[in-house]
């Protein structure tokens, strides 16, 4: 009886040993069944649609800073442009009473003209705030001349870049200066042809002394459109083009290469010291090349105005050659010295600023 009862044990112990290990076996089949199932069902990730995400989510990066760049640019050069000229606006009104005094009848008595004569007459006749006269015009002209030249220039330039001949000699002092230059010349050219109605009636609100005959920009418009014709808008347009290519193609190249020359012997200086002692250079070396032509078209801008006489009436060429004639080489200079005072800082802030706002508005958060 005894070995039956042990028998018994046993075969009831191996019997529940048996059916734990079978439930096991089987819930270990239905749960491998359920995963093998669940895996099936998720969605299989290949290796090229990984690849494709990522070109997908970098080009819509690549969009974003593209779009961010271009608005930093155009934003940046406008600031940049209206901040510089409202700065040096009492410079830029003492330069031009100086490029027409061989339009006005005192001109023999002002031949030999004195900065400071001429800044305490203005604030003796006119008051300080005179300064500034077509200021607010000024920053009108600009805003947008200045968010078209740079935006101009840089995409002029990137476009020259993408000629491979020229992207194999990048980096060639020689080739870096010519492209800088063309591309200086034609984003000069498109700024000045897209914002001069506003460059002259700038001009002419500078010129008027104690007959005030323009009585602000709305008025300057409608009075010269009135007396002169649509046209009249764009009178020294010619003379600006001539002056205005080569004047910006020689500061943006020379800018580039003082640029160039200085970070390649002092890499430790700021930015801001570099752009603002680079672009003063560039504007005093184009200012000298090109002050004439300036002084021509600023002479040609005020033709006719306030219905005053004519004084030259044989076109670009024929003025230049009768300004020489009558008050020589020094008149095609008048009025050169307050311009370099005027360009010195002018322009070194116009490209301090500009690359200041760019780096700081093309930043795009990851």
């Amino acid at each position: 009886m005894t070995m039956e009862a042990r028998v018994g044990v046993v075969v009831e112990g191996g019997q529940r040993a048996l059916n734990t290990a079978t439930a096991t076996a089987v819930h270990n089949s239905v749960v491998d069944a359920g995963n093998r199932k669940l895996l099936h069902q998720q969605p299989q990730i290949h290796p090229q649609s990984c690849h494709q995400h990522h070109q997908s989510n970098k080009q819509s990066m690549n969009q974003q800073q593209g779009h961010f760049g271009t608005v930093a640019r155009l934003v940046s050069g406008g600031i940049a442009g209206a901040f510089a000229k409202t700065c040096t606006a009492p410079l830029a009104r003492l330069t031009i009473l100086f490029q027409i005094q061989g339009m006005q009848s005192e001109a023999a008595i002002l031949s030999s003209p004195n900065i400071w004569r001429e800044a305490s007459r203005i604030i003796n006749e006119e008051g300080f705030r005179a300064f500034w006269k077509g200021n607010l015009v000024t920053v009108a002209h600009r805003l947008p001349y200045g968010a078209v030249n740079f935006y101009a220039y840089e995409e002029y330039n990137t476009i020259l870049y993408s000629n491979p001949f020229l992207q194999r000699y990048k980096g060639n002092a020689g080739v870096d200066m010519s492209v800088n230059f063309i591309s200086g010349g034609l984003a000069g050219l498109t700024a000045a042809s897209t914002t001069y109605p506003l460059d002259l009636v700038r001009t002419r609100l500078s010129a008027q002394r104690n007959l005030i005959y323009y009585q602000g920009v709305g008025h300057a418009f409608r009075t010269i459109c009135r007396e002169e014709g649509f046209l009249g808008l764009y009178k020294g347009l010619g003379a600006t083009l001539l002056g205005v290519g080569p004047s910006l193609a020689i500061s943006f190249s020379a800018y580039e290469t003082f640029k160039t020359f200085w970070r390649s012997h002092r890499t430790n200086d700021s930015d801001v010291m570099v752009t603002l002692g680079c672009g003063s250079l560039s504007g005093l070396v184009s200012s000298t090349a090109t002050f004439p032509l300036d002084l021509v078209r600023r002479r040609m801008q005020l033709e006719g105005a306030g219905g005053r006489a004519r004084v030259y009436n044989t076109g670009l060429f024929g003025t230049f050659k009768q300004i020489f004639k009558s008050e020589g080489m020094r008149g095609l200079y008048r009025g050169i010295l307050p311009e370099y005072y005027k360009v010195v800082p002018g322009v070194g802030i116009a490209f301090m600023t500009f690359e200041a706002l760019k780096k700081h508005l093309s930043y795009v958060p990851n």
